[in-house]
C-alpha cells in the first residue's frame, strides 16, 4: 500500500502527514460529537414532559453541535491548507533533488531515458506524485486510524453492532488489495506508453523538415496515430479499472453499513437497546467506512504517481561519477591500461594507453565503432573505466575536484550545444564579465565578427538548436566560446563533421595554432585533419593498434596508413568528379 522508497523522499516533511492525519483525526471526532449532540436533542425531546417545557434543556446539545460544527470547519480548512503546503513542499524538493541529480551525472547521460521521457517524468510524474503525497499518503494513516478509534466508542453501546461493523472494515483494503496487484502493471503499461508517444512526437517534430523530403510524413502520420491509439487503450483500461474497483468498494462499504444498521435494528427489537443508541450506532455506520471509501478512490491516483515516482527513484539512484576534493597540478593526462564496458559484458576498451602532453596536438583516429566516444566519455569524467586509471598530473582522475578539472578542460563536439540566448549571453557562459573587445576578437580568429556584426551584433539571439545559423557558423561559434573559456585542454570530438570546407579550415587553423600553447585532443573520422598531429593513436576494435606521427605510421604500412589511402583516394576520386 505504502512504497518506502517513495515516503523517504519526502525527507523532513512527512511531518506534515501526521499533522494533517492528528487533524482529520480532530474532525472525526467532532463529527462524533456532532452526532452525539443530534441524538441527545431527540432523545430530549422525545422525553420533553419529563424533563420540563423549558428550551433551555436544549442548550448542552445545540452547543455540543456548535462546537462540533465549528471545529469540523476548521480542521477540515487546516487540512486542505496542510494537504496543499505537502504537496507543494514534495514538489519543489522532488524537483530539486531531480535537478541536482542531473547536475551531478554531468556530462554522462541518462541510461535507458529519452529526453522527451526524461522531460515527463520530471515534470507530469512529479505532479501526480504530488496527489499521492498530499492525498493517498494522509488518507491511508487516517483510514487504518479511524475505524479503531470508531470502534472503542461504539463498542461500550452495543460490542455486537461494533464488532460487525469493525469485522467488515478489512474488506474494502482486500478489494484493494486484490486491483492492485493488476493496477500496478497497468500503470507501469500506461506510463510506458505514455513516454513512448511523447518520445514519437518529439522524434516527429524534430524529423519534420526530413520527413517532407523524403515524401514519409503520411507514413509517420501513421505510426503516430497507431502510438496514440495504444496509449487510448490503454486508458481506457485504466477507467475501466477505476470504475470497476469503486463499484466494489462501494458494494463493500454500504453493504457493511447495512449489515450494521440491521443488527442495531435487532438490539432494539431483541436486546432491548435504547432506540436512541441505535440511532447512533447507525448515523456512525457509514464512518467506519467512508475513510477506506476516499482512500480507495485516491488509490488509482495514487498508483499512477507511483509509477512516475518509480521511475524517478530509477533516476536518482543511478550512480554519481566518482570526484574527489583534489586540486589539478599539472594538466598531463595518461590512460594507463583502462578497459572499459557499458555493460559489463562487452569489452568498448581493451587494456588502452595513452599520453596526452601539457601542450601539442594529440590525435585519436579509426574507423567508426573502434571506441573513441567511450575515449572522450572517458576524459570528458562522465563514464569510469572498469580497470586501469585516468591520473591528471599524476593524480587518479577520480580523486580531483570536478569543478578543478572542469575549469582545465574544454569539450568542443559536433553537436555542442549553443543555448537560445544572445550571442553575449552564450559568452558570458563561458566567462563571466568578458569584454564585448574579447568577444570581438575571439569571433575574429573563427571569422564570425562581421557575420555577428552584419545581424543584430552581440544581442542577436541564436534561435532554438542555433536554427538561424548555418552548421558551418554553428560550430565556428561554439569554437569561439570555447576559446573564450582559455582551458589548459582541449577536446575536439568530430567537431569538424558535417560542415563546409570554410569552416573547416579555419577550425583546423584554430586547433593548429591552439595546439602550440595547450593541449590539444583531436578525435576525427577524417585523418587529412589529424596530419600535423605531434602524435597518433589509431584504433582498431577496442585497442590502441598504432601510434607515432603521421609519417611514422604511413611508413608502417598498417592500418593507419591503408585507412588514410583509402580516404584520399576517396576524395581525389570525388574532387574530379566534380571538376568534370
Amino acid at each position: 500500500m505504502i512504497d518506502k522508497q517513495l515516503l523517504r523522499l519526502l525527507g523532513d516533511n512527512k511531518k506534515y502527514i501526521f499533522y494533517t492525519v492528528g487533524l482529520m483525526v480532530v474532525g472525526l471526532f467532532a463529527n462524533i460529537g456532532i452526532t452525539a449532540s443530534i441524538c441527545y436533542a431527540i432523545y430530549l425531546a422525545a422525553n420533553y414532559n419529563t424533563y420540563g417545557s423549558s428550551w433551555t434543556v436544549f442548550l448542552i446539545p445545540i452547543l455540543g453541535a456548535v462546537v462540533g460544527i465549528g471545529v469540523r470547519y476548521i480542521t477540515s480548512r487546516l487540512v486542505g491548507d496542510l494537504k496543499d503546503l505537502l504537496g507543494r513542499k514534495a514538489k519543489k524538493d522532488l524537483r530539486a533533488k531531480v535537478y541536482d541529480k542531473i547536475l551531478r551525472l554531468g556530462v554522462r547521460s541518462t541510461d535507458g531515458m529519452s529526453m522527451a521521457g526524461l522531460t515527463q517524468v520530471s515534470m507530469e510524474g512529479i505532479e501526480q506524485l504530488d496527489l499521492y503525497y498530499s492525498s493517498y499518503i494522509p488518507q491511508f494513516f487516517y483510514a487504518m486510524t479511524a475505524p479503531v478509534i470508531l470502534f472503542g466508542i461504539t463498542v461500550w453501546i452495543d460490542w455486537r453492532v461494533a464488532l460487525v461493523l469493525l469485522a467488515c472494515v478489512p474488506l474494502i483494503p482486500v478489494s484493494i488489495i486484490a486491483v492492485s496487484k493488476y493496477a500496478k502493471k497497468i500503470f507501469a503499461k500506461y506510463w510506458g506508453k505514455y513516454t513512448s508517444m511523447g518520445d514519437s512526437f518529439l522524434d516527429s517534430v524534430q524529423g519534420l523538415r526530413e520527413l517532407k523530403i523524403f515524401n514519409a510524413d503520411a507514413a509517420q502520420h501513421v505510426k503516430m496515430n497507431q502510438s496514440a491509439e495504444e496509449f487510448r487503450k490503454i486508458t481506457m483500461k485504466v477507467l475501466v479499472m477505476q470504475l470497476a474497483s469503486t463499484t466494489i468498494m462501494d458494494l463493500v462499504a454500504y453493504g457493511g453499513a447495512g449489515i450494521g444498521i440491521s443488527v442495531a435494528v435487532l438490539g432494539v427489537v431483541n436486546r432491548g437497546l435504547s432506540p436512541i443508541a441505535a440511532l447512533f450506532l447507525i448515523l456512525v455506520a457509514v464512518d467506519f467506512f467512508l475513510p477506506l471509501r476516499a482512500f480507495g478512490s485516491s488509490f488509482h491516483i495514487a498508483m499512477n504517481g507511483a509509477s512516475a515516482g518509480r521511475k524517478i527513484i530509477s533516476l536518482l539512484e543511478q550512480p554519481d561519477p566518482v570526484w574527489g576534493q583534489e586540486k589539478v597540478d599539472g594538466t598531463e593526462i595518461k590512460v594507463e591500461n583502462v578497459t572499459f564496458s557499458y555493460d559489463g559484458k562487452r569489452e568498448i576498451l581493451k587494456g588502452i594507453n595513452m599520453t596526452f602532453g601539457e601542450t601539442g596536438m594529440t590525435s585519436v583516429v579509426g574507423e567508426s565503432g573502434c571506441g573513441k566516444s567511450t575515449i572522450v566519455g572517458l576524459l570528458a569524467g562522465g563514464l569510469r573505466p572498469q580497470a586501469g586509471s585516468i591520473t591528471v598530473g599524476g593524480k587518479p582522475l577520480e580523486t580531483l575536484s570536478r569543478e578543478s578539472y572542469y575549469s582545465h578542460i574544454a569539450v568542443v563536439s559536433y553537436n555542442t550545444y549553443i543555448f537560445n540566448e544572445t550571442v553575449r549571453a552564450n559568452f558570458l557562459l563561458a566567462k563571466s564579465g568578458v569584454t564585448e573587445n574579447e568577444i570581438y576578437a575571439a569571433l575574429e580568429t573563427v571569422n564570425l565578427a562581421d557575420f555577428i556584426r552584419q545581424n543584430g551584433g552581440l544581442d542577436k539571439t541564436i534561435s532554438e538548436d542555433a536554427s538561424n545559423l548555418s552548421g558551418g557558423q554553428k560550430q565556428r561559434l561554439a569554437l569561439a566560446v570555447n576559446l573564450i573559456a582559455d582551458k589548459n585542454t582541449y577536446i575536439f570530438d568530430e567537431a569538424t563533421s558535417n560542415i563546409d570546407i570554410e569552416s573547416e579550415t579555419i577550425i583546423m587553423n584554430n586547433i593548429r595554432t591552439l595546439s602550440k600553447k595547450k593541449a590539444v585532443i583531436v578525435i576525427s573520422h577524417r585523418l587529412a585533419n589529424v596530419v600535423p598531429s605531434d602524435r597518433i593513436y589509431y584504433m582498431e576494435a577496442g585497442k590502441v593498434a598504432e601510434s607515432g606521427t603521421h609519417d611514422q605510421l604511413m611508413q608502417k604500412m598498417g592500418g593507419y596508413a591503408r585507412l588514410y589511402t583509402a580516404q584520399k583516394q576517396l576524395e581525389e576520386g570525388y574532387a574530379e568528379v566534380n571538376a568534370s
